[in-house]
């Protein structure tokens, strides 16, 4: 029916997403827009993902990697091409907000390209070396560490 909306699904990824998250992520490292995310890893790490859904398929996906007590990180996070600008980002990292919302996080965190996209949503940009979980636990390890051109986002909740 012309004009009709689909219903837009944000959940937790289930194992069967993770080849879809997978091939989102691997798009976006290509264009060297994210880090790559060998499959292993996701699947180690697919209870911090969430999908979102459209006609029973995955049209974007983010993460919520916890650091301390306090802080939480925005990772992983991509929409498919053809979905950018229609709100898909924004659902995902207001759900992974509310998220560490309940689970008692005050802080989420996120290195970006796209800063303006996180300002729109409450985050302020601050210097990386205020976020030493993230440097000296995640960065550190990357080939970017000491080139990274990423801008560091922060939230408090």
């Amino acid at each position: 029916m012309p004009g009709t909306k689909t219903a837009v699904l944000v959940r937790p990824a289930n194992i069967h997403d993770v080849i879809y998250i997978y091939d989102l992520v691997d798009s976006y490292a290509h264009m060297g827009n994210l880090l790559p995310r060998p499959m292993s890893e996701l699947y180690r790490h697919l209870r911090d993902f969430f999908v979102v859904v459209e006609n029973n398929k995955v049209v974007g996906c983010g993460a919520l990697e916890i650091f301390t007590e306090t802080l939480g990180e925005v990772r992983s996070l991509v929409v498919v091409a053809n979905k950018k600008g229609q709100g898909i980002g924004k659902k995902l990292v207001q759900h992974i907000i509310e998220e560490a919302r309940i689970i008692g996080l005050k802080q989420i965190m996120a290195l970006t390209y796209v800063p303006d996209f996180f300002h729109t949503l409450g985050f302020k940009t601050v210097k990386k070396d205020t976020l030493p979980e993230k440097v000296w636990g995640i960065c550190v390890k990357c080939y970017k560490f000491n080139n990274c051109d990423e801008i560091a986002v922060v939230i408090d909740i």
